[in-house]
């Protein structure tokens, strides 16, 4: 299966080269890596540089979106300057963060996962950050979600998925779009991938309502909007972030934000989100 792989990246010289180091030292090897420097102001664009002339399979291209560390559309945006630049000829396409390092054979299993199921959707392992000099798992979600940050798609559920919203919520979107289209989502344990700076360090703070409004915008209602709130508040061990996330939800309402699903999508994950709530209560 040919592994097209889309790296944007916003000052991230300092941990680039581990990245891309980690790709192309797999047991199986992408066909294409194109690594997006995101107005960057480092030198991110020298590293990257290095790699483009030593592997004919990684390119780069500049592009200059706000300065602002924002969760969601920046990242797709730039995400899409990389992926305009490819072909059609993939079987996967991957959205990954230019901060981690992969073990070695993460895109031969994950190859494997998507050849074994042919309604497998959408593939990835676990992120790990660094405290206290040992390795452990960055908790902020289930075991069935894949992070942001290693996003892999068959082609035929990133298209009947319509591709990924740029939007706050796009990394919670995307699986639950898969799962209305019938596709299946896999995570596998054993693919501990190193996350060298914790989600969400960096982001402006400007972005405090956001996660709300990602609720709001995927139809989930205010009782689901206050339980996913409570859960992932507790997760980061920020109480705060309850009042936060419901005043953003509030905040959306009252604009009337658009919605980044249809009416018989948000039916679906509505039922799917009680659904799963009652699997963990019951």
């Amino acid at each position: 299966m040919d592994i097209y792989i889309v790296i944007p990246a916003h000052n991230e010289a300092a941990l680039i080269d581990k990245t891309l180091s980690s790709l192309v030292t797999q047991t199986t090897l992408p066909k294409k890596i194109v690594v997006v420097n995101d107005n960057s102001t480092d030198d991110t664009a020298t590293v990257v540089q290095d790699f483009v002339n030593q592997y004919p399979y990684i390119s780069m291209i500049s592009t200059h979106s706000s300065k602002d560390h924002m969760p969601g559309s920046k990242v797709i945006n730039a995400f899409y300057q990389g992926y305009e630049t490819l072909d059609e000829s993939y079987d996967i396409i991957c959205k990954f963060d230019a901060d981690l390092v992969f073990p070695a054979n993460y895109l031969e299993k994950m190859i494997q996962h998507f050849d074994q199921d042919k309604k497998t959707g959408m593939v990835g392992g676990f992120c790990y950050i660094k405290k206290d000099e040992q390795w452990v798992l960055e908790n902020l979600t289930n075991k069935e979600h894949i992070r942001g940050a290693l996003k892999a798609y068959r082609k035929n559920c990133f298209k009947d998925i319509n591709g990924l919203k740029p939007a706050m919520g796009w990394d919670t979107v995307d699986e639950l779009l898969a799962q209305y289209h019938h596709w299946e989502i896999k995570t596998d344990s054993s693919l501990q991938v190193k996350h060298l700076k914790p989600t969400g360090g960096t982001y402006n703070p400007k972005a405090k309502y956001k996660q709300g409004q990602a609720f709001y915008s995927m139809r989930y209602g205010f009782w689901i909007t206050l339980i996913a709130s409570v859960k992932l508040a507790l997760l980061k061990k920020k109480p705060q972030l309850i009042l936060e996330y419901i005043r953003g939800f509030f905040k959306a309402k009252n604009k009337k934000q658009p919605f980044l699903v249809t009416k018989a999508e948000g039916v679906f994950i509505r039922k799917l989100r009680w659904k799963k709530i009652k699997q963990k209560l019951f």
